[in-house]
């Protein structure tokens, strides 16, 4: 890719978190191996599976030193364990590859040689829509990230598998909270509190759908993405939000009306009874709702 490995071969932690992937967990872990960045270390935590998930890691790691797998002694759940993994972690980048998904090959050498062009970068995320302005990679300020999100596009909705994020950044803010769904979404915003973030264009790492996936339950109970919308408001009421008061008053205005619809849109689709859940968790009158849905 006529890129200079050699300058930046820092050491990457590639952190792969294991409940049940015995399906999928040796192509994720052969994606590691093949890629063309070879400055790794593959840390595997498994949650207490059922299946042959640590069998086959474990498989890897007799046959490469770089390949470490751990065992939770119990179930720690989703972020729990990705905060877990990172502690194992000695590398100056943590990059997320989940064991249902993959990297390409090119996909750390790339992510690397982005990283390393702003050294003051806390993160980068990558899979992002093409810029009409510029061209990725590029860095964003603490303020620019969020008006970003909350104005131009979305851009604190990529999951893990779209991040890497320099271990100081990670450990400075105290990693993931563990709350479930919103853990990589809060994320975001913790982090670009704090630090610059990298954009980086698509065809680095690549996600897997299937049925067994946890956000399946985005598409089935609409109170799942409506936490996204509440917790959006306790980021952007916080101390160290970047906006300034107007602009984070403007965010709050539009964040309403996107629950407004949420609810009126559970209504039409799913039941009174899950609206009115829906409608108390906001903080919003039924008035309110009617007013954020038809009065622009």
């Amino acid at each position: 890719m006529g890129l200079n490995v050699n300058k930046h071969n820092v050491l990457v932690s590639v952190l792969m978190t294991v409940y049940n992937r015995e399906k999928y967990i040796a192509e994720a872990i052969e994606s590691v191996l093949n890629s063309t960045y070879q400055n790794w270390e593959l840390i595997i935590v498994d949650d207490q599976s059922k299946d042959n998930s640590v069998t086959i890691a474990k498989s890897y790691q007799a046959k490469d030193s770089r390949i470490k797998v751990y065992v939770n002694e119990k179930n720690l759940g989703d972020y729990p364990n990705r905060n877990q993994a990172a502690a194992y972690a000695k590398g100056k980048y943590l990059k997320y590859v989940d064991a249902d998904d993959k990297i390409y090959p090119h996909g750390l050498e790339l992510l690397v040689y982005y990283m390393e062009q702003f050294p003051e970068a806390g993160y980068g995320l990558c899979s992002l829509p093409q810029d009409k302005l510029q061209q990725f990679p590029f860095q964003l300020s603490t303020e620019q990230a969020y008006q970003r999100h909350y104005f131009q596009q979305p851009l604190f909705h990529k999951a893990p598998l779209s991040a890497i994020i320099k271990t100081a950044a990670f450990n400075s803010i105290g990693g993931f909270t563990g709350k479930q769904h919103l853990g990589d979404f809060e994320m975001w915003h913790l982090l670009s509190q704090e630090f610059p973030v990298v954009l980086m264009p698509h065809g680095i790492a690549w996600y897997r759908e299937h049925d067994d996936q946890q956000m399946n339950a985005n598409r089935t109970d609409p109170f799942v993405p409506f936490k996204y919308l509440l917790i959006a408001d306790v980021l952007l009421i916080a101390e160290n939000c970047p906006l300034n008061k107007v602009d984070r008053q403007k965010a709050l205005e539009k964040n309403n009306r996107k629950k407004s619809n949420a609810i009126i849109s559970a209504i039409k689709h799913h039941s009174i009874k899950k609206a009115l859940q829906m409608q108390k968790k906001s903080g919003l009158s039924f008035y309110s709702v009617l007013k954020n849905k038809f009065i622009k």
